[in-house]
């Protein structure tokens, strides 16, 4: 607008300059005296034809102002009618939320009803034998058999009763947990609108055109276990954004307590791991095949503790082991210090990794020397990065070694080893790491 109106008025100025111009001083003398000078003027159809464009410009402009102000009118009104829309949504989803839990409640008050009768059922069990032993009875044999053959049914359909609404309560929670979600996503999307309304709202006078209002997309997950929990039940390939961090694409193992967000995977050796630090901290690899995600993303998504970590081992043999511990990862600023906390002992499986993590571990490279062995850089011995102690114990980012593995013992002690499981010179077949909320690990 301010562009136009610029424009507008330098050509005003060029056209009275040329419509009427300033006198020219300073004229000659001759020997007769001072000639009378003379002003031109621009031709009448000159002037009508200016005149007559300086009105259709203001004409246009007027129209271009008037078509931005409607359009601007109807993007508020379309604003306004979707926030109204997310809001009744929202209040929709709550009050199924609001039934559901009612719903639960009852189920729980009606197990603990059924509880109470089985307890008084038991009572009049015992009363029952007990008066049985206490009385003579000309036919005991056959009045205990009666009283056997009445009772049974009726604790196998109490018991069965019980099972139903135990089965009942899990699926309602479960359906709780998942409206929750979508809660708190229809919230933020409203408070998302809520804020670009009001943005462009606020700037909508220094604009000269306006574009059509997009959808706003549906809130990304922050991990893999939060999609399992919005529905997904499929492994594969899916974009997360977790809280403070850009969004970006992970493989999510579902299974059926929770879903697994994967950190690593080695399964042919198609990918090498001897890479450097910067390689490390964004990953590197194929999602669907061999890969490192990223200590930088594993760090984002595990940055708040409470997670755990999985190990999956296979030789070649076929036989597998699996690790589970709970861990916390510092950032870069603490060179991604892997830090185990369990309160109990470690098993003997655990100590070729936990056992030197529980005051933190600093993860190492070849061009980063972070390990705890002063005289030896283990990444660089041994081949690929890792939480290094003594160099020792574990590293799942070594070499891939095709069965039959290398004779020499300097080779193979740059594979993929666990010490306590297989020994430190025996190459592992595969490895895969993933990480999930303690939830989970509840749950199993």
């Amino acid at each position: 607008m301010k562009t136009t109106l610029a424009t507008l008025t330098l050509c005003l100025v060029v056209l009275m300059a040329i419509a009427f111009p300033l006198e020219k001083k300073g004229g000659s003398s001759s020997s007769s005296g001072a000639k009378e000078k003379r002003v031109p003027y621009a031709a009448w159809d000159d002037v009508n034809v200016i005149a007559h464009g300086l009105l259709q410009l203001g004409q246009g402009l007027k129209e271009h102002v008037d078509k931005t102000k409607v359009q601007m009118r109807d993007i508020a009104t379309k604003l306004k009618a979707r926030a109204h829309g997310l809001e009744d949504r929202e209040g929709h989803l709550l009050n199924v939320t609001a039934e559901l839990r009612e719903k639960a409640e009852e189920m729980q008050h009606e197990r603990r009803t059924m509880s109470e009768r089985m307890s008084r059922l038991e009572e009049r069990v015992d009363i029952m034998l007990q008066g049985d032993s206490a009385v003579p009875d000309t036919n005991p044999g056959a009045k205990n058999n009666s009283d056997a053959h009445n009772i049974q049914p009726m604790l196998e359909a109490q018991n069965k009763r019980i099972d139903d609404l135990m089965e009942r309560i899990r699926l309602q929670q479960e359906k709780l947990d998942k409206q929750n979600v979508r809660i708190r996503t229809l919230h933020s999307q409203v408070q998302q609108s809520r804020q670009r309304a009001s943005s462009r709202s606020s700037n909508s006078d220094a604009q000269s055109g306006v574009a059509e209002q997009r959808d706003s997309p549906a809130e990304m997950a922050s991990d893999c276990h939060e999609l399992f929990l919005r529905g997904e039940s499929t492994s594969g390939v899916y974009t997360i954004q977790p809280i403070n961090a850009e969004a970006f694409k992970v493989f999510c193992e579902m299974t059926a307590d929770g879903g697994w967000t994967v950190i690593q995977n080695r399964q042919d050796g198609s990918v090498d791991f001897d890479q450097l630090w910067t390689a490390y901290k964004t990953g590197f690899g194929s999602l669907n095949g061999e890969f490192w995600l990223g200590l930088e993303k594993i760090h984002s998504i595990a940055k708040d503790g409470g997670h755990i970590l999985d190990i999956v081992l296979a030789d070649w043999s076929g036989d597998m082991a699996s690790v589970r511990l709970p861990f916390h990862l510092g950032g870069e600023e603490t060179k991604y210090s892997l830090k185990i906390q369990k309160a109990d002992a470690f098993s003997p499986l655990e100590s070729s990794l936990a056992s030197d993590a529980t005051a933190g571990l600093t993860f190492s490279t070849r061009d980063q020397d972070n390990d705890q062995k002063n005289d030896t850089n283990c990444a660089k011995h041994l081949s690929g990065g890792w939480w290094f102690s003594n160099c020792g114990r574990s590293n799942l980012n070594g070499r891939y070694f095709q069965s039959p593995p290398p004779k020499q013992r300097d080779q193979r002690k740059q594979s993929i080893f666990w010490k306590t499981w297989r020994g430190r010179y025996y190459p592992l077949k595969s490895s895969r790491m993933m990480i999930a909320p303690a939830v989970v690990e509840n749950k199993s």
